[in-house]
């Protein structure tokens, strides 16, 4: 019999019958544009960017745009984030067991940037050389099941609520954003749920790419479509603002490189900005 990996004793400890609201969504769209902007990615920087990158920063970007999906309940009450880390999962040991590599301050970096962190991140946790992950792996097997929800409960107050370092994990260790990508095993689609003593708002879950008939320009055709669905804290959010979201990630992926458009337009300020270089004069005889 498989032993049974840390995550499945962490979730065990931890998931209950549901107490709290959820909200749930799906949502799918032509994948065209994602993976021809993945593939010029590759080509250009050397990097994989995977779709469920691409789809993650499509919400995160518009996350800073419906900033109601920022927050936290902490004692009964909304408190924001302080800044807006993602959380990816990585599968362990060829998925036998799963942890989250969090990406800090995703909006301060463009998509190569992000994809180059969670690379070697991913990297290092299957290396198990990550030593917040390795730690807290460390505690949850010594714990008996018995001592580990109160454990974690605790850990809930700190570390997702109050947001400071204990057990081994950092602040905040989901960040305000969970997405995890089970295309890469091959499903379709599927529903997140929300781990609680992370106390975040919203995960995302990426299916997998597949050839499907959809409506363009009001005929049928075959494209490659990519479903997504998220799990929100119903407390925190509405389906307006669902809505909000949606359709700014729908332009994202429509149109990818708009994600780094903010960057490309700073650039172009700073260059504006920077004084012109003076001719140089004739020097002396």
């Amino acid at each position: 019999m498989p032993r049974a990996s840390v995550r499945r004793k962490i979730a065990i400890a931890t998931w209950r019958a549901p107490r709290e609201s959820r909200l749930y969504a799906r949502m799918a769209v032509d994948a065209s544009a994602v993976l021809a902007h993945c593939r010029r990615l590759q080509q250009e920087h050397g990097v994989r960017v995977s779709p469920g990158l691409v789809v993650g920063l499509a919400f995160q970007r518009g996350i800073e745009q419906v900033p109601a999906f920022h927050h936290r309940v902490v004692f009964g009450r909304l408190v924001p984030f302080a800044a807006h880390d993602v959380a990816f999962a990585v599968d362990i040991e060829g998925g036998l067991d799963l942890a989250p590599w969090k990406v800090r301050d995703v909006d301060t970096k463009t998509l190569v940037e992000v994809a180059r962190e969670l690379e070697a991140g991913a990297a290092r946790l299957r290396a198990r050389q990550d030593r917040a992950y390795e730690t807290t792996s460390g505690i949850a097997r010594l714990v008996p099941w018995f001592l580990l929800r109160p454990v974690l409960m605790v850990a809930s107050l700190l570390n997702g609520g109050i947001g400071v370092k204990a057990f081994g994990q950092p602040a905040h260790p989901l960040g305000s954003l969970m997405v995890t990508n089970i295309g890469s095993f091959g499903l379709d689609e599927g529903y997140v749920a929300q781990v609680p003593l992370a106390r975040t708002p919203l995960y995302v879950c990426v299916g997998a790419v597949q050839d499907a008939p959809m409506a363009v320009d009001g005929e049928v055709v075959v494209r490659p479509r990519l479903v997504m669905t998220a799990t929100a804290d119903h407390r925190i959010v509405d389906g307006a603002h669902a809505a909000q979201l949606a359709t700014l990630v729908r332009g994202y992926l429509a149109d990818p490189a708009s994600l780094d458009a903010k960057f490309a337009l700073s650039a172009q300020q700073d260059t504006a900005a920077a004084p012109a270089p003076t001719a140089a004069g004739p020097g002396p005889s």
